[in-house]
């Protein structure tokens, strides 16, 4: 890969397996928006990025190279052989060799820890558009503006303090209905106690996940999606109810499988690469309407 400065814009040259679309809208980060002219533009570890493709050239603009090498290469998992991965999915079967042709540009970004607690415990029992426009209010009334771009102000995410010392009304005011005290409750649980993202280096996933659901609202689903997203931990295999249904209409014959049976067959089933295989599936099933109307 070639990190090149052009027109004022950073181009990483050559990136494989790497499609805006795909990555920023399959379900695992809630803080990029699709542009008029096809580019996202997101906010991360409080930057403001704007992110397109050209052939197989990755634009990043307003940012620099020191970011590039710090921050976004990480970020965005440059360094992972992706082709690899998805040709080892796509021999487990005929439907993950569909679901990776589908969404073959996904990556499963190595996003903050304490930002993926709080957005995903919003995101239970709620719409990806809904789940967007709470997590952007919440860093407008509690963040702090970071950037303009393109005419439009950025915000940081909260911090822990600043949430945990809220009004209980001022997170209210961002939609998230029921789900405010839980959030309150866990900013105030990290911030006390001083978790932080080491804590869960040389743990297992079924360790992540008892550490996890002591959080105020964080149950199975959200735990994993914390694990997958938050933790790097990739044989999590979160299920909601798009991958519930693209499991039944897939590989399961019993459809009343409880939701703990089908993420225990799922892990094994999928095992190390169960968060790609979610991921792919989760895109693919979403995109079609796999079992919408059951």
């Amino acid at each position: 890969m070639d990190i090149i400065q052009k027109n004022g814009n950073i181009v990483l040259k050559n990136i494989k397996d790497f499609v805006p679309k795909h990555i920023f809208e399959c379900g695992q980060c809630f803080r990029w928006d699709l542009e008029e002219d096809g580019s996202y533009t997101g906010v991360v570890y409080d930057k403001v990025i704007n992110v397109s493709l050209e052939d197989e050239d990755v634009v990043l603009k307003n940012t620099n190279v020191d970011d590039v090498e710090n921050i976004w290469i990480n970020y965005f998992d440059i360094g992972k052989d992706y082709g690899h991965i998805k040709k080892e999915l796509s021999d487990m079967d005929e439907y993950l060799k569909e679901s990776t042709k589908f969404g073959y540009g996904i990556r499963i970004l190595k996003q903050p820890f304490y930002e993926m607690v709080i957005s995903f415990i919003i995101s239970a029992r709620n719409a990806i558009p809904m789940i967007k426009r709470s997590v952007n209010k919440l860093s407008e009334d509690l963040g702090e503006h970071i950037d303009t771009y393109n005419g439009k102000k950025y915000y940081s995410f909260p911090t822990v303090k600043s949430l945990a010392n809220a009004d209980i009304e001022k997170i209210t005011a961002s939609k998230i209905a029921f789900r405010a005290p839980y959030i309150q409750k866990t900013a105030k649980m990290i911030e006390d106690e001083d978790i932080q993202e080491k804590d869960f280096e040389k743990l297992t996933l079924d360790e992540t996940a008892e550490k996890l659901t002591k959080f105020a609202g964080v149950g199975a689903k959200v735990a994993d999606c914390i694990a997958l997203f938050g933790l790097s931990k990739y044989d999590a295999f979160p299920v909601d109810v798009w991958v519930k249904r693209v499991m039944e209409e897939f590989y399961l014959k019993d459809t009343n499988m409880s939701l703990p049976k089908m993420r225990k067959y799922s892990i094994e089933k999928f095992g190390s690469l169960g968060g790609y295989a979610q991921q792919y599936l989760f895109y693919y099933a979403r995109e079609k309407g796999i079992g919408k109307n059951k």
